[in-house]
């Protein structure tokens, strides 16, 4: 009951099985905005940006304000490191927010191996084309009951645009011939949306394709991975 756990982790539904290992403590729950790369096995370079959004997933066991100790706790250890951070009073908005953010640029770059202004600016359909991903997305978080607005396409694209252009990890993993990050990235939406028979065809499409880059990758690397 006096452990906390701090998933920082991107993705949703990670918190799951931690709270049925440990039905008596309580977890932390980050989403993390990093620019890295991995330039070896086990050596990581940060490139760009850092902020972190934290959140309690609550635990209907423990006392709300036990809970809120805890999670200062871990925002003073971010204080003390100089890490930048926002609590979160919903924290699985920000899991969803993230997840369609990543939905669209990491296989979007991936299979057309152009980095993101490259992509959005190649023809007239690229931009609706990732908006209409973006939307899928958002639709699946809803019927997850998470109250995403569909508001979030704008503001995603906007943010991205007025990035330079970047190439996505799932990029750089396929052109370095590494696995994908399918199951992570693209996995659960999808099978939610299959779960709740909704019709996603972009985002299965998207799927569909990204995991054939995968599997080619595996291929190359001899079914290993």
């Amino acid at each position: 009951m006096d452990t906390t756990f701090v998933i920082l982790q991107n993705g949703v539904g990670n918190e799951e099985p931690f709270r049925n290992a440990f039905p008596y403590c309580s977890i932390v729950s980050c989403v993390i905005w990093v620019g890295a790369t991995q330039d070896s096995p086990g050596v990581i370079r940060h490139t760009a940006s850092e902020h972190t959004d934290i959140g309690l997933y609550p635990n209907p066991r423990l006392e709300a304000e036990v809970e809120e100790t805890r999670l200062e706790g871990f925002a003073a250890m971010l204080r003390a490191g100089g890490t930048p951070y926002t609590i979160s009073d919903d924290i699985q908005v920000k899991r969803w927010e993230k997840v369609v953010w990543n939905v669209a640029w990491n296989p979007l770059t991936t299979l057309t191996m152009q980095d993101t202004q490259q992509w959005l600016s190649s023809s007239k359909e690229s931009v609706s084309v990732t908006k209409r991903l973006m939307r899928e997305v958002i639709g699946v978080a809803r019927r997850s009951g998470v109250a995403l607005e569909y508001g979030l396409v704008d503001i995603l694209m906007e943010r991205i645009q007025g990035m330079p252009g970047i190439e996505s990890s799932m990029q750089v993993d396929a052109r370095e011939g590494r696995r994908l990050e399918v199951d992570v990235i693209l996995g659960t939406p999808m099978r939610k949306a299959r779960e709740y028979g909704m019709d996603v065809p972009t985002l299965a499409t998207v799927y569909a394709l990204t995991v054939a880059v995968d599997m080619r990758i595996k291929q190359a690397l001899g079914g290993l991975g």
